[in-house]
């Protein structure tokens, strides 16, 4: 009963997912980021705030966001420069060895700060950051604050590539969870279409995604907008996200015009495996910024997991230890790195025929997401009057939570950690 339940709600799933997908997404289209952004932002993908000297201005603001269901919540993010919230923070992009500066203006009610897990020496103001502790020797803040309507600079050398996490370093038990953090990347000295400095972590750039899995307690978020207290020990997380999402708006593109501060979408749209014209695979950048592990499974392909908390999976002499993995648990303040390809291992076509025999008509209906045809790239003709939704032979794959109760949304289903994966048929095609 639970496995057929479970079946059922992805199918329901599916059907809403590719609906969307193909209402939400222009294909092979860019969509303008906001004036702070240099060029057209990519719709589907990793998108970096970048400087060619490392610098950034970010302000520890409040604003809103919203959910799929309707509600809006009230949150704490950061922005880029003085004026834009937006949640979560921006994807700051450097390269192995520079030094990162990042201004802090505090423009909340309460004392902020910023540490960055992964880096070493990072400065504050000039001098060391620090844990800091009252004149009890209670520790107050895991690094130096600035007060509101202040400021203060950070700097340090990003000495390795990887993928990392920003966040508050005071309070963080309220300040994270209210929305203070993001995502820093690291591209190594070998180039920005590998993750690592190892030949064998090539990728396809234009492939990169981020899936920042998050969660939110509603009832913590209205007591900080009143001016309240809250008892963390009565913290329940109801909603749960994507890039500061919920589903179906994870599929939505980035910076779509309906979520003015959500920017980042998390539908990944690729192509087959191919020796010769699809050679390299694609990454994912996961970053767990919840209170507990989060066991994502993206359907119809296993991930290789090449690389953790910014350090690449190897042994004692240098030998790469990727470990494929069906799901990938994601931990609070983990990142992982996982390299992954759609393949069609059975080269499957009319003339090679899938050693099974096809359901009826019956429990195939033509119509939205059936062409008549199990094959990648193919439709059949369909009976006058049906329209579909497939409209090139393109195939969709849910990527979820697999802790069920963590694709709802305040008891709402379908409202949590799911996006999509799209593949095209191989190029050249005739997909929009």
């Amino acid at each position: 009963m639970r496995l057929t339940n479970h079946l059922n709600q992805l199918r329901r799933v599916l059907v809403l997912g590719i609906a969307l997908v193909m209402m939400f997404i222009p294909m092979g289209g860019a969509l303008t980021a906001p004036d702070d952004h240099a060029g057209p932002a990519p719709s589907v993908g990793l998108v970096c705030e970048t400087d060619p000297n490392a610098t950034f201005t970010l302000s520890a603001l409040p604003g809103y966001i919203s959910m799929a269901d309707g509600n809006t919540i009230f949150m704490w993010s950061y922005g880029v420069g003085r004026d834009d919230f937006q949640f979560p923070g921006p994807v700051l992009c450097v390269n192995e060895g520079q030094t990162v500066t990042i201004v802090l203006h505090n423009d909340l009610p309460v004392p902020t700060s910023m540490v960055f897990p992964g880096q070493v020496g990072v400065m504050a103001n000039g001098v060391p950051s620090a844990a800091q502790f009252d004149g009890s020797g209670k520790l107050t803040s895991l690094a130096q604050t600035v007060a509101p309507g202040g400021s203060i600079t950070y700097s340090f050398v990003a000495s390795r590539p990887g993928t990392f996490l920003y966040q508050s370093g005071t309070n963080p038990g309220i300040q994270v969870q209210m929305g203070l953090h993001g995502a820093l990347v690291v591209r190594p000295a070998l180039g920005a279409n590998f993750a690592y400095n190892d030949p064998e972590t090539e990728f396809d750039p234009e492939d990169e995604y981020l899936m920042m899995l998050g969660e939110i307690d509603p009832l913590l978020h209205q007591a900080i907008e009143r001016g309240e207290t809250f008892d963390m020990r009565n913290y329940k997380a109801r909603y749960f996200l994507i890039n500061g999402r919920t589903f179906p708006d994870t599929l939505a593109p980035n910076y779509a015009s309906w979520l003015p501060t959500q920017p980042y979408g998390s539908l990944a749209h690729i192509y087959p495996y191919d020796p010769v014209t699809n050679p390299l695979p694609a990454l994912s950048r996961y970053i767990g910024v919840g209170t507990e592990i989060y066991p994502f499974h993206p359907h119809a392909f296993n991930s290789d997991i090449i690389g953790r908390d910014g350090f690449p999976v190897k042994g004692p002499g240098g030998e790469n230890l990727w470990e494929e993995k069906f799901s990938i648990p994601i931990g609070p303040v983990q990142t992982t790195d996982a390299l992954w390809s759609w393949r069609d291992t059975e080269n499957w076509s009319d003339t090679n025929p899938v050693p099974i025999d096809i359901p009826s008509d019956q429990n195939l209906t033509f119509g939205l997401f059936w062409g008549g045809t199990p094959y990648l790239g193919n439709t059949d003709t369909l009976p006058t009057g049906t329209t579909t939704f497939n409209q090139c032979g393109e195939f969709y794959h849910i990527a979820h939570n697999h802790a069920l109760q963590q694709i709802t949304g305040w008891g709402v289903v379908l409202i949590g950690q799911v996006t999509f994966t799209r593949i095209d048929p191989p190029l050249p095609n005739n997909c929009p």
